[in-house]
């Protein structure tokens, strides 16, 4: 009963089956074949017009070529404080664009906001001693398990070209918001403002596949140079093309995504009649913040219960396109068993 994250879930059966029968045969490489072919005919369905993918095997490539496409070296990346590409990187923004920065941002919920930026912005624009305002970053879902709106991307977007930054989108957990918003991958990126976008998978039933996606052709033309010089041009790439073309084939990936969130908000609706708990952040994708008392979190590690702590009094739950209602159930029993233990 792992709740810590939603990479410790296995790998979708359809994608498996994927797998198998791209093993089928010869295939040309770095490419050249005809599943990648048919994955960004796909993706142009999905996104409503041409765009330019880039299959890769790690999200923090895909947020580190695609904001290296976007600013200079001595270019600035604004996002929120808690943004993976701040914290959780190693500085592979600064390796992979030459010596770029990162501006973490604080706002409630893992968001921040067109105001925030109007205020701050053009932060040293023109001044040959600052480094130069070029990107924002906003990751969708949230690291607070939220999701900002598509109207709330608009307004981000607009503040950022008045003072030329481009916008990119860290799309991790992009189905789960999707879903949760209800809308369509378009209206969430190009049609808000979004010029390159990082589309999870990994966390949602492929083995191992992400996307990096343009909507501009010389943004992709340039990133294919970057691609290369940083080692992740996969020779064998139908393998990962594969896996995005079945995640993305009959719905499955919306599919996982609203499993998912339905898990995650069974565990939060369940939490928030503990005694004593409270949810730090409004619960609109696959993750459950929730404050407990220790005694609590420290009753359902003994039980074999696998979450993060967050914070000294907060823990993470993460839910996944496997998770099981029996886990979830579990969980909420374990947590009243142990909540009144405390109170008696």
């Amino acid at each position: 009963m792992n709740f810590s994250s939603d990479n410790v879930a296995g790998v979708s059966p359809e994608i498996l089956a994927a797998l198998v029968e791209a093993n089928h045969g010869r295939a040309a490489s770095y490419g050249s074949d005809e599943i990648t072919a048919r994955l960004e005919k796909r993706f142009a369905e999905v996104f409503e017009r041409q765009v330019w993918v880039m299959p890769l095997i790690s999200g923090t490539a895909a947020n580190a070529l695609a904001l290296a496409s976007l600013v200079p070296p001595w270019g600035m990346v604004y996002c929120h404080e808690a943004a993976h590409v701040a914290t959780h990187e190693c500085g592979a923004l600064e390796f992979y664009s030459g010596g770029a920065r990162i501006k973490g941002l604080p706002g409630a919920h893992g968001r921040i906001t067109a105001a925030q930026l109007a205020a701050l912005l053009p932060d040293g624009r023109g001044v040959v001693y600052a480094t130069q305002p070029s990107a924002i970053s906003l990751t969708q879902a949230t690291e607070a398990g939220t999701a900002y709106t598509c109207e709330e991307i608009a307004a981000i977007a607009e503040v950022g070209r008045a003072h030329g930054l481009a916008l990119h989108m860290d799309g991790a957990r992009f189905a789960n918001a999707l879903v949760h918003l209800g809308v369509n991958p378009a209206d969430m990126t190009w049609k808000a403002g979004v010029e390159a976008l990082s589309f999870g998978a990994t966390k949602n039933g492929t083995m191992g596949a992400e996307a990096l996606i343009f909507f501009d052709e010389r943004r992709a033309a340039e990133c294919a140079f970057r691609r290369m010089r940083a080692g992740h041009l996969v020779s064998k790439m139908r393998f990962l093309s594969a896996q995005l073309e079945a995640y993305l084939t009959d719905d499955l990936w919306l599919r996982n995504a609203r499993h998912a969130n339905a898990m995650a908000q069974r565990l939060a609706a369940g939490l928030a009649e503990v005694p004593g708990a409270r949810l730090s952040h409004p619960v609109e994708a696959n993750e459950v913040f929730a404050e407990l008392p220790e005694a609590v979190i420290a009753g359902l590690e003994a039980r074999g219960f696998r979450f993060y702590r967050w914070n000294e009094s907060s823990i993470r739950l993460v839910t996944a396109f496997d998770t099981p209602a029996t886990d979830v159930d579990a969980l909420i029993a374990a947590a009243r068993e142990l909540a009144d233990e405390v109170s008696r």
